[in-house]
C-alpha cells in the first residue's frame, strides 16, 4: 500500500516514540521463521538482494531503494526466491500513547520508495552499529540516528512522488495542448482547467520540457503550421489562423526565430525544391 509522505510525516511529527530494537537479517543467519511480527511495529530497510513477505495476506518485495512499514502483531509470511542473496535492518519502535487508533499508520503495513540514497543506507547501518554499543550516549544517538534515518526517508519519498505527480500533470496538460492548439489556449485558462496554481503549471513544464507552458503552446503551434507548409498550398495567413495564431505578421515573426527562414521562404526552399 502507498501512502501520502506528508500525513505520515505529520503523523510522527505528532506521536511520542522511541527506538526498541535494531536487527540485522540476512539468508545466511539461521534466523527462525515467524508466523507473526513482533509486539511493536517496525521499519524494514532492505541493504540487498530480494526477499518477499507477506504481512496480513498482502505482498511486498524487500529490496532496495524502498522501505516497508508493518504494524505490531501482523500475520506473516514469507517467499523466498532461490538462492538469492538478501539483507536488511528492521527497527522496531514503541509508541507512548495508548489512545493511538487503529486506523493510524503506526498500525498499518504500506511501503515508501525512496530510491537510491547513499545517505539513507549509511545512517541505516550506523544506526544499527550504534544500537549494539554499550552506555547512554549510544541510546541517546541511536533516537536521534533513526529520526535522521526516517527523515532522510521521507525526503527521498517525497522528492520522488512529487516528481512522479508532476509528470503526470505534465501528460495531461501537453496531450490538451497537443489536441486543442488551434483554439484559444491560455495559461490561466489551462491553470484553471486542471485545477492548479499557475506557477506550478510554470514549474511543472520548465522541470519536464525546458520551457514554461506558453513557450510550449507556441512551438508546438508552429511545429504544426511548418507541417501544413509542406501537405497544403493555402496561403501563410490561412494556416496561421488554423494553428491559433490570429496576426499574420507576429506568425512570421515566430516562425522565422524557429527554423531561421520566413513561412514563404521556407515552403518556396522546401517544396519547390527539385532536386
Amino acid at each position: 500500500m502507498n501512502i501520502n509522505v506528508n500525513l505520515l510525516a505529520e503523523h510522527f511529527a505528532q506521536i511520542p516514540f522511541q527506538v526498541e530494537g535494531v536487527y540485522r537479517y540476512d539468508n545466511k543467519s539461521g534466523v527462525p521463521y515467524a508466523d507473526y511480527t513482533d509486539s511493536f511495529p517496525g521499519f524494514v530497510f532492505p541493504l540487498t538482494g530480494k526477499i518477499q513477505f507477506h504481512f496480513n495476506g498482502m505482498p511486498y518485495i524487500f529490496t532496495p531503494g524502498k522501505i516497508v512499514h508493518g504494524g505490531a502483531k501482523m500475520k506473516l509470511e514469507q517467499k523466498m526466491f532461490g538462492d538469492t542473496n538478501w539483507e536488511y535492518i528492521l527497527v522496531l519502535y514503541r509508541i507512548h500513547d495508548s489512545n493511538l487508533k487503529e486506523s493510524s499508520f503506526s498500525h498499518q503495513h504500506f511501503e515508501l520508495p525512496t530510491g537510491d540514497s547513499t545517505r539513507l543506507t549509511e545512517l541505516i547501518i550506523r544506526l544499527w552499529h550504534v544500537y549494539n554499543q554499550q552506555g547512554g550516549i549510544s541510546m541517546f544517538q541511536t533516537e536521534m540516528l533513526f529520526r535522521d534515518a526516517l527523515n532522510e526517508a521521507l525526503l527521498c519519498a517525497d522528492n520522488r512522488q512529487t516528481s512522479s505527480e508532476s509528470h503526470a500533470l505534465f501528460q495531461r496538460v501537453s496531450k490538451f495542448i497537443h489536441e486543442h492548439y488551434y483554439q484559444g489556449l491560455t495559461i490561466p485558462s489551462l491553470a484553471e482547467h486542471y485545477d492548479v496554481n499557475r506557477n506550478r503549471l510554470s514549474y511543472v513544464f520548465r522541470r519536464h520540457s525546458g520551457m514554461g507552458p506558453a513557450e510550449y503552446v507556441l512551438k508546438y503551434r508552429i511545429n504544426m503550421a511548418q507541417k501544413m507548409l509542406f501537405t497544403s498550398d493555402v496561403s501563410v495567413q490561412q494556416i496561421a489562423e488554423s494553428v491559433g495564431i490570429t496576426d499574420p505578421f507576429y506568425f512570421s515573426r515566430v516562425f522565422k526565430k524557429q527554423f531561421g527562414l520566413s513561412p514563404t521562404e521556407y515552403r518556396q526552399r522546401f517544396t519547390n525544391n527539385s532536386c
